[in-house]
């Protein structure tokens, strides 16, 4: 007998919708845009698949697989759009496949062994394309791979929503118009590009690790969409440190993530995790990428290496106590040295709080204070509140953690904070 739709109650299904959505679109777009060859349109057709699950599974139930359905609507929909199009034959004749829904083809490639067979890997590199500035490369990225708002991408950027929205608009219309062809490039122009490519998924999986809005600390999607790529590219390019740094990184972040929050979903602090649900396989696996980016590195570290440096660290501590902070400061020091910025040297306050008390950490702090990028960065008066808890200033505390949770974009950080904040009003 053949298998029926689940079915859901109208009321639940649009919001089932919109998840498997979020989930499923950066696939989805990689997917349209190897047909329609233009990153927007492809968003546009993504869109469209959105708003015919919304008309159709309140209706119909809600199909057994879901992501493959908004696929196959998404791709229905672009091939009807080439077909309309007056180059269709000529286009055909390029690209060279079967465009039907029942049979479907990947384009033909070339016998290289640098070729990768992924659309989403594709979508990054034509997203980072030269012609892009460095902040319309990751917004775009983020908006197209990672499937975030232009608020939440703002909030990663530290920049105003419209700037946000207006790069992602244009960098579609440039990509469009410079004719940037979708695909992972080869040799000196893989080379070019890498670099806005690493940071992109780096930001990608540090949404997913700790969310800037929303009811969920974690994104798991996005962080196995970026440790994904970040082990794809680590195979394509064996002798680029940063790559591995970067792999090492996720890795050893991602070994933590069981622990990070308790059963209801909220917030666990490092100090409070249980290190035994900490993956000891994700662990192995970021040590052996940190070898191999040490074994191909020519000079210093790279920020990314740093990184992951830094985060063995606390991989290799089996209890809290036994974190080396002292190697901790250093690494950071080092990270601020490469790679200045005031996020950076906040997180290097607190690993100097460790190592040498709150007193100098504070000073840090208050240097940090007159920064515009950490105006409205709820850490820095979170950082800041916890120091002065830790020095007795208990009301001078509370206004810190106050300030951080009316700061916190993310539910279950605000709460957090709040919590902080009550804890030292009883105290």
């Amino acid at each position: 007998m053949e298998q029926q739709p689940s079915r859901a109650p109208a009321d639940g299904v649009d919001t089932a919708v919109e998840t498997i959505f979020r989930i499923e679109s950066p696939r989805i777009i990689a997917g349209v845009a190897r047909i329609v060859l233009d990153v927007g349109i492809a968003e546009e057709l993504a869109q469209d698949a959105l708003v015919a699950a919304l008309e159709q599974w309140p209706r119909d139930g809600v199909p057994d697989n879901p992501g493959a359905w908004l696929m196959a609507t998404a791709k229905h929909r672009a091939i009807d759009l080439v077909r309309r199009r007056e180059r269709y034959a000529r286009k055909l004749a390029e690209v060279g496949r079967d465009l039907s829904l029942s049979a479907p083809h990947h384009l033909d490639e070339p016998a290289d062994p640098d070729d990768i067979d992924d659309d989403l890997l594709r979508l990054v590199f034509t997203a980072c394309h030269p012609v892009l500035s460095a902040e319309a490369r990751i917004a775009l990225t983020l908006r197209l791979l990672g499937g975030l708002t232009t608020s939440e991408i703002a909030r990663a950027f530290l920049v105003p929503e419209a700037t946000t929205a207006q790069r992602i608009v244009r960098a579609k219309r440039t990509l469009a118009t410079k004719g940037v062809a979708f695909e992972v490039p080869y040799g000196p122009e893989r080379e070019a590009r890498l670099g806005s490519v690493l940071e992109v998924i780096y930001l990608v999986f540090n949404e997913g690790y700790a969310a800037t809005a929303g009811d969920d600390l974690l994104r798991p999607a996005l962080c196995e969409d970026a440790l994904r790529l970040a082990r794809v590219l680590a195979e394509l390019m064996p002798k680029e440190p940063e790559v591995h740094g970067l792999a090492a990184l996720l890795e050893l972040q991602e070994s933590r993530a069981a622990a990070r929050t308790g059963p209801g979903g909220e917030p666990v602090l490092l100090k409070d995790q249980n290190r035994r649900r900490w993956n000891r396989m994700l662990i192995r696996r970021g040590f052996t990428a940190l070898g191999r980016a040490n074994a191909v590195a020519t000079g210093s570290p790279g920020p990314y290496a740093l990184q992951a440096a830094i985060a063995a660290c606390h991989a290799q501590a089996y209890t809290y106590e036994d974190t080396d902070w002292r190697q901790i400061a250093t690494l950071y020091g080092l990270l601020v040295a490469r790679t200045p910025s005031p996020v950076v040297e906040l997180n290097r306050a607190v690993a100097v709080s460790m190592a040498d008390g709150p007193g100098p950490a504070l000073e840090i702090v208050d240097a940090l204070a007159g920064e515009p990028a950490l105006r409205d960065y709820h850490l820095l008066p979170s950082v800041r509140g916890d120091l002065l808890a830790r020095l007795g200033r208990t009301a001078q505390a509370r206004s810190e953690f106050e300030r951080a949770a009316s700061l916190a974009r993310n539910e279950r950080e605000r709460e957090l904070l709040a919590a902080r904040a009550r804890e030292l009003r009883s105290s």
